[in-house]
């Protein structure tokens, strides 16, 4: 039996025509509709947004300033609610000042799941390109009432994209990353993209929420 069929969850913040987008049993909350309101009751896979987390949050180097920390509108806010009250997982970009922000233990690199905060919450660090992404992507995780998953731990292996080294040389390859060099119009979309097998990692621990609820 499929478990996709038997068992809903709600991805939120995905992209339309994503990899949850369209899914069997899965209820995507795409970029065109409003997450924050999610109000149950399925366990939640949540991609909240994070450019006002991240490196880049008071408006990167052309516009430094102009942007405020953690002004997301409550989006991550709203993702978390959602992941403690109906169980599920989160999932940001490493060093999110998300974690800090809203009292949640820093994961450390390598070192697998971690006791996050007093909410029932675990964190944990992870490469998406053990998974199919094109680069590392380095990623936090956050979840709550599920099965806590024997990821893949270990440091994935330096990716340089051959038309940076072969102009650029190696430095300014090794510092730009592979996504750098990811031109035209979908270019925000490949690089944010979650793959098919982190993503099918990330619903199965959501799923193992509702299995729990189901055999209280």
């Amino acid at each position: 039996m499929n478990p996709h069929k038997t068992c809903m969850v709600a991805a939120l913040f995905v992209e339309v025509g994503g990899c949850y987008d369209g899914q069997a049993g899965i209820e995507a909350w795409t970029i065109n509709d409003d997450a924050r309101r999610y109000q149950g009751p399925h366990p939640v896979v949540a991609h909240p947004p994070c450019q006002r987390w991240g490196r880049m949050a008071h408006g990167g180097p052309s516009a430094p300033g102009t942007k405020i920390i953690g002004d997301d509108d409550g989006c991550f806010a709203a993702a978390l609610a959602a992941v403690r009250t109906w169980g599920g997982v989160l999932e940001h970009p490493c060093d999110s000042k998300a974690w800090g922000h809203f009292g949640i233990d820093k994961p450390k690199r390598h070192a697998g799941w971690m006791r996050a905060d007093n909410h029932g919450g675990w964190t944990c660090y992870v490469e998406q390109g053990h998974y199919g992404h094109m680069s590392r992507k380095v990623t936090w995780l956050y979840a709550c009432h599920v099965d806590m998953p024997e990821l893949i731990w270990s440091k994935g292996e330096q990716r340089l994209h051959p038309v940076a080294l072969a102009r650029y040389g190696y430095e300014k390859a090794r510092r730009i990353g592979m996504t750098a060099m990811v031109g035209g119009k979908d270019k925000t979309k490949i690089r944010n993209a979650t793959p098919v097998g982190f993503r099918d990692v990330l619903i199965s621990m959501a799923m193992s929420a509702q299995m729990k609820r189901e055999a209280a």
